[in-house]
């Protein structure tokens, strides 16, 4: 009897989850499934965040299990990713966190249709989490873009990108022309935050 497979997005497109740290990197994102909840507010104390996180590992886990029964795929659920925007992007490196808009996201397969996510979601429902009728399954495309791993505490990242606006873009010829992403690899509840990695990303365009 042979064993199931499980799929991993992080081992199967390296180029997007395993970047090298200190080293700005292009990457051609391609367009992606997740679910994906949005708010605002300081992701540290905003209970929005908080619920909407939950919802979305629940809803996750719960869509893994049904296509698992109907497909017998399994895969291992993504890392949870957050775009970023705000009114005035100076926030980002003052860190004010209560101006900050989010869409926090999981990516799902591609065979991830619909239909199992509304399975999944009669699943996930039974928890009675607040945030759960939040989360909703989109498309998301992303294109070209620089990244780069960031390892350390969430609030050390602002030379980081201070040094990707101020010099790499400029250097390449290149403006931001979407939201700022990141990818949480690591659980802040059991690593210290010194040692966390984050990978930092931003779609770009050719400078006018």
């Amino acid at each position: 009897m042979s064993s199931i497979q499980t799929y991993d997005l992080k081992k199967d497109r390296k180029d997007l989850y395993a970047p090298r740290p200190q080293t700005f990197s292009l990457v051609d994102v391609p367009d992606q499934s997740f679910l994906m909840v949005d708010g605002h507010g300081d992701p540290n104390t905003s209970p929005a965040y908080r619920e909407g996180v939950e919802a979305l590992y629940t809803f996750s886990y719960a869509v893994r299990a049904v296509a698992k029964n109907r497909l017998g795929r399994v895969h291992t659920v993504a890392p949870l990713e957050g775009l970023w925007s705000a009114r005035d992007l100076e926030v980002f490196r003052t860190r004010d966190k209560g101006a900050w808009d989010w869409t926090m996201m999981i990516a799902q397969p591609d065979w991830i249709t619909a239909e199992l996510v509304d399975e999944g979601r009669a699943v996930a429902l039974k928890k009675r989490l607040p945030a759960l009728g939040l989360v909703r399954l989109e498309r998301y495309s992303e294109g070209p873009s620089a990244q780069i791993l960031h390892v350390g505490s969430y609030d050390d990242e602002g030379p980081t990108l201070k040094r990707l606006h101020d010099e790499f873009l400029p250097a390449h010829g290149l403006v931001p022309s979407g939201r700022h992403h990141e990818v949480y690899l690591s659980d802040p509840r059991k690593t210290d935050a010194a040692r966390l990695k984050t990978i930092l990303r931003q779609p770009v365009a050719p400078a006018p």
